[in-house]
């Protein structure tokens, strides 16, 4: 059940920290000051050094899409019938729990994270609609992350993480699937420099994640076919400042670039794509701060140039492509966040809490058209043990 709905505020079927404590009311953005210690792991490696002392944090969210589909005109081969509908998935949990430890102590300038994330999700269900014909299309995926990031001088900072992603696939071939999962690694390095005393850059790269969905598609004659699916490279740009207000004020924005061309299944259905991250945090007291956020998604949907996906060729060939598209549709591209920040709710304990919503958007991929909108909240409760564990900009 884990991330069942990821997608409620996804880019392509990603999520970027937009789930995140901290970084989920400031709309993910974390690339170079993260909030929390999840956005560090999850995203760029290197800032995993802002962060002293031992730290746990246990965090999630609730996401909650409203999905709807009118599919027009017939698709005579895999048996479905002009209908209207509202996807029948419901709302799902994402977790994001990790933990650090500096090994200032020992004289090292290292601080090493252990993680679970949920990654990305996506999903639809007309079952109980007859003319759909058994349309459910259902992919999950959690992460697995263990991360480094080291002080090389007192303004820079290099960092790596490998990742072993745990996914499940159900779909998106009407009715001839059964929820199969795969397994794959993945990696990412980052680098963080601190252009002034307040003012910060980082930059990271993260590979492809390749899965074989063994035996994913069992067409009427017997015949047995492998799913192949990728998570795209992903590169990133985060800048953050806090020289405003006396340092109260931390502003961060965010620059993801998504190859999905180079990613099986994913180049079917999207074209590469930007993505834009802005947020920010006031510091109100020195225990309360307040954030919001503002993402931007570029509509990554592209025109039907093929009729196969993932290896397994489309009956309908273009139409069905169409309305598989119209399944993993990652059509809006406006998303606001807010968030609140407590630090010692209880002695070393921090509470973190977030909230956002995806602005409605149609698309229309042939004879399927789609309109989508969500909403999500979520926590986060993070202990720090020895004080002066975190080193904030606007804190």
């Amino acid at each position: 059940m884990l991330a069942r709905e990821g997608r409620a505020q996804s880019f392509g079927v990603e999520l970027h920290n937009t789930m995140m404590p901290a970084s989920g009311g400031m709309a993910g953005a974390s690339l170079s000051r993260p909030q929390d210690l999840q956005s560090a792991m999850n995203g760029n490696p290197a800032t995993l050094t802002q962060f002293r002392g031992t730290q746990f944090s246990l965090g999630g969210g609730w996401a909650e899409p409203t999905y709807n589909v009118t599919q027009f005109d017939p698709l005579p081969l895999v048996g479905v019938d002009p209908f209207s509908a509202k996807s029948g998935t419901p709302g799902g949990l994402v977790p994001a729990v990790g933990i650090t430890q500096d090994f200032s102590a020992l004289g090292l300038p290292v601080t090493m994270g252990l993680g679970v994330m949920g990654n990305a999700g996506a999903g639809v269900d007309f079952r109980d609609v007859p003319e759909a014909n058994g349309t459910s299309a259902q992919y999950l995926a959690l992460d697995t992350v263990a991360g480094v990031g080291v002080d090389i001088t007192d303004r820079l900072a290099f960092g790596g993480a490998i990742v072993l992603g745990t996914s499940y696939l159900d779909g998106p071939f009407v009715d001839l699937t059964g929820m199969v999962p795969a397994y794959a690694l993945r990696g990412s390095v980052g680098v963080n420099y601190w252009l002034t005393e307040n003012t910060s850059a980082g930059f990271y790269y993260q590979t492809k994640k390749h899965f074989t969905f063994d035996d994913a598609v069992l067409f009427p004659n017997g015949v047995l076919l492998d799913v192949e699916f990728e998570h795209p490279e992903n590169l990133g740009l985060g800048v953050a400042n806090s020289s405003l207000l006396e340092g109260r004020l931390l502003l961060a924005a965010d620059v993801l670039y998504k190859v999905h061309s180079d990613a099986d299944f994913l180049r079917a259905i999207y074209t590469d794509q930007w993505v834009l991250q802005l947020g920010a945090q006031y510091a109100a007291t020195s225990r309360l701060r307040l954030r919001l956020g503002y993402a931007y998604n570029e509509n990554p949907m592209r025109g039907a140039t093929i009729t196969s996906i993932g290896g397994v060729e489309l009956p309908d060939g273009v139409p069905g492509l169409r309305y598989v598209q119209g399944q993993f549709a990652a059509i809006p591209e406006h998303r606001v966040t807010g968030g609140v920040g407590v630090r010692d709710v209880l002695p070393g304990v921090d509470l973190d809490l977030f909230a956002g919503g995806m602005f409605e958007n149609t698309d229309q991929f042939a004879s399927t058209l789609v309109s989508v909108e969500s909403y999500w909240v979520g926590l986060g409760m993070t202990w720090r043990f020895g004080r002066g564990a975190v080193e904030y900009g606007a804190w």
